[in-house]
């Protein structure tokens, strides 16, 4: 058997994270708290508002490949530049290890953007979710949707994370990186794909992987394009081959004007000097 991948490395440790956390606050105590959670925006539809294009921009504090990119940020703050520049929805990173991100991120992005309205940009929990128990945490956390990593499931948990989300209100963007990840999406009735670019397994990063799997997605679904995204070029690259939506990280973290670079990628012209944001 060969050396444990990058995936396999922070997907053990989530599991133990996991096991943690249900110790210290236990299903039943997140269920009770449902009640109480804010109200979900259909993630897909919100995506299809801002047709051709979407821009699906993330908050992510660190990562396994570059090291530390904003540790100190304020989620909040970052998720009101994102919604500024137009942004249909904000990522919000919650894996603790290596992203250096927390469920507390993704309450306070959520509340920062309620005050904007039925308009405000939906958001993703990006996490590496293996157990009903983090729907649970998305959900009373703000989450209107998850990410499911096919290549971090088999088919019975990819199905039954899938659906949980769903009873919850929740909707799951799909994530695959090969041909065979497809299609079990497919298999799944994905309507929500996103192609990564980057092999989770290495971290390495690869435009060409959503050039290749675009036609290979289910009829009807909506497709994104995940990781390595930094231009314009690239965004008009990845709608050439039928995707809907691109999500950005990187590029937006370490952009002097998040909100100037977010409506660079939609291509949308740059706001007037003085002008309201």
């Amino acid at each position: 058997m060969g050396s444990p991948t990058i995936l396999d490395t922070i997907v053990a440790r989530r599991r133990e994270d996991v096991a943690a956390a249900k110790a210290a606050v236990p299903a039943a105590a997140l269920e009770a708290q449902l009640a109480d959670a804010p109200p979900v925006i259909d993630f897909a539809a919100r995506l299809r508002r801002d047709a051709p294009l979407a821009v699906i921009a993330e908050v992510k504090r660190a990562s396994p490949s570059k090291g530390d990119i904003a540790p100190g940020l304020d989620a909040a703050e970052q998720a009101l530049r994102y919604a500024r520049g137009g942004a249909s929805a904000v990522s919000i990173l919650t894996e603790p290890t290596w992203f250096k991100g927390t469920l507390a991120d993704m309450a306070a992005a959520r509340a920062a953007v309620d005050a904007l309205g039925p308009a405000r940009p939906a958001i993703l929990r990006k996490d590496f979710i293996i157990d009903e128990y983090q729907l649970l945490e998305a959900r009373v956390h703000g989450a209107d949707a998850v990410l499911l990593i096919v290549a971090a499931l088999d088919d019975a948990a990819l199905r039954r994370l899938h659906d949980g989300a769903r009873a919850l209100g929740m909707q799951a963007l799909v994530e695959v990186n090969s041909a065979d990840e497809m299609a079990r999406a497919a298999e799944l009735g994905a309507g929500l794909v996103g192609i990564n670019n980057r092999d989770l397994r290495s971290f390495r990063v690869d435009l060409a992987t959503t050039d290749r799997l675009a036609s290979l997605a289910p009829p009807g679904a909506l497709l994104a394009a995940l990781s390595g995204i930094s231009t314009r070029a690239d965004v008009e690259r990845f709608t050439a081959v039928g995707a809907a939506a691109v999500l950005v990280g990187e590029a937006l973290m370490v952009a002097p004007d998040p909100a100037a670079k977010v409506r660079e990628l939609r291509g949308v012209p740059a706001a007037a000097p003085g002008s309201a944001p």
